[in-house]
């Protein structure tokens, strides 16, 4: 079984460690920092061995050459993102395979965010490593993709199994949800769990990980197909990627 932790960096960034304790590898997953990983390392007694980028933005790549200097990590990023994304050893596309020891996770393509934006999902391991795509009750602003893309890139991520563990790359949540009452107000899960996370977030508590039924039932990026959301935003009998770019506009401007 994989160990995650979790490393609150910056004012609201996530870096991932995931660790298989029978190979002894370890990825960092996004490092915008070094310092942190490195000081986890130590104390573990860790070896990291593997970097995951899932986009270029500096946030996100900050720590890699840090971390490749000084432990010898090799930094896996998409492979379109190639200039833009320091010390990359490995570019991947969608449906290639990394490894980390016995432990395998394919490459989702999810253009939108950016324009060559990957997300990591270790099926075996229910979890899913997904920056800044899909957010708890959120999704990333669009950067450098079109409604339309990131419309397609959620809802190959809308498929995943259910209980999938959602690992996403910032602590939104808040912010996230207050907007989600916003265009679903009368949405029992919504409110019962906006409960939850203001209590998480009032004892210093991450909010994440999330899971994919989670989302489902309360995140508004996975909701165009809410009748009561549509009326909300007049956008009834409307085409699901119309239905979304009009949900991302109205939290664009919240």
């Amino acid at each position: 079984m994989l160990t995650i932790l979790q490393l609150p960096v910056l004012n609201d960034n996530y870096i991932y460690l995931i660790h298989d304790p029978v190979s002894g590898e370890t990825a960092a997953v996004d490092p915008a920092v070094a310092q942190p990983v490195l000081d986890v390392l130590n104390q573990k007694g860790w070896r990291l061995t593997t970097v995951l980028n899932t986009h270029h933005h500096s946030d996100h790549v900050g720590g890699n050459l840090e971390l490749k200097q000084k432990t010898g990590c090799t930094v896996i990023a998409p492979l379109s993102d190639l200039h833009r994304i320091p010390g990359l050893d490995r570019g991947v596309v969608d449906g290639n395979v990394i490894t980390l020891g016995t432990h395998s996770a394919k490459v989702i393509s999810t253009p939108g965010h950016t324009s060559g934006h990957v997300v990591y999902h270790f099926a075996d391991d229910n979890m899913l490593f997904c920056g800044d795509t899909l957010f708890v009750m959120g999704c990333g602003r669009l950067f450098e993709g079109t409604a339309e893309q990131m419309w397609h890139s959620l809802r190959k991520l809308k498929t995943l199994p259910a209980s999938t563990q959602i690992y996403c790359a910032h602590e939104y949540t808040q912010a996230n949800g207050r907007f989600a009452l916003t265009v679903e107000p009368d949405n029992r899960h919504l409110q019962q769990r906006m409960d939850v996370i203001n209590q998480l977030r009032a004892d210093h508590l991450p909010t994440v990980p999330s899971t994919i039924e989670q989302e489902l039932a309360t995140n508004p990026f996975f909701r165009e197909d809410s009748l009561a959301l549509q009326k909300t935003i007049h956008k009834v009998n409307n085409t699901p990627v119309e239905i979304f770019a009009e949900v991302r506009r109205l939290k664009d401007n919240f």
